[in-house]
């Protein structure tokens, strides 16, 4: 079990028994480590103690997170630019369509690298044409990354190579030196798809959105369905960020990657956003 699987089935021990309020004995016993270990690598993991970690993580995690102060969410969602000073934010990123004809012919004549990376949420598979990242999934097994991905791409010619499209990628776990290089996103999908895509680049770090708003900031009030559905095809995870939408009443919603997942991002990212505001008051 690596230390990933170790957090996650600690955010299901919390999740399951918050009402109890679990001591760090108990939680640390869940993941078979002693209550010392439990707690460095935890706040190695997500800059906090476990026991702080917890107030993110009841059934009102969503309701919490979108509270913003005297500015409504669906302003503060879409500011010009992105907000805080993290890695992630201090790059740009920016989609690029695939043509119709790449798109149609499942990659036949298309050269696409990838390479396999860790990250704090588990193994990643990253693959790049020579327009940009196309794909960028958590996946269980490098083995079973490269079987999704011919599965996609079953005309692509596909090299294991990490090129310079890849190398902003460990940024945005907080890995390798700071970087200002664009990312470039090189994504197949529909003109909606793209539209919704780009809506999320918006949601700042730290804060969340809803199905409906998306939906009405991309000018397409009664469509909230079909961009839950977008946002579900979503190619590129985290970098284009559909963790960060949850449902209306402020339940998580689904993800493709696991709700723990879905949970861990948002918890880790809110608590990376207050750690900085604390930094910048002091």
């Amino acid at each position: 079990m690596n230390d990933y699987q170790r957090i996650a089935k600690a955010i299901e021990f919390i999740s399951e028994h918050f009402k109890e309020q679990p001591k760090l004995e108990a939680v640390a016993d869940a993941v078979h480590l002693s209550p010392f270990h439990f707690q460095r690598m935890f706040t190695s993991w997500a800059g906090i103690s476990p026991k702080k970690f917890q107030q993110f993580l009841s059934l009102n995690l969503s309701k919490e997170l979108m509270k913003t102060g005297d500015v409504p969410l669906s302003e503060v969602a879409y500011e010009a630019g992105f907000s805080g000073s993290s890695r992630l934010h201090d790059l740009f990123v920016t989609i690029e369509a695939m043509t119709p004809g790449a798109y149609k012919s499942k990659g036949n004549s298309l050269n696409i690298n990838y390479s396999f990376h860790e990250s704090p949420f588990g193994g990643l598979i990253v693959a790049s044409t020579d327009l940009g990242i196309c794909k960028l999934e958590f996946v269980p097994t490098p083995e079973e990354g490269l079987a999704l991905l011919k599965s996609e791409w079953p005309e692509a010619v596909l090299t294991e190579n990490a090129d310079a499209n890849q190398a902003a990628v460990n940024q945005i776990f907080g890995v390798g030196e700071a970087s200002q290089q664009a990312i470039q996103l090189n994504l197949k999908g529909t003109p909606f798809q793209v539209k919704v895509w780009e809506a999320l680049l918006r949601i700042p770090e730290g804060q969340l959105s809803t199905y409906q708003q998306i939906a009405d900031y991309i000018g397409n009030p009664k469509a909230s369905r079909a961009v839950g559905s977008a946002i579900g095809s979503n190619p590129v995870a985290v970098l284009i960020p559909c963790h960060r939408v949850i449902r209306r009443d402020g339940g998580i919603g689904g993800y493709h990657w696991g709700n723990d997942r879905k949970l861990s991002l948002i918890a880790r990212e809110k608590v990376r956003t207050m750690a900085e505001e604390e930094m910048h008051a002091a």
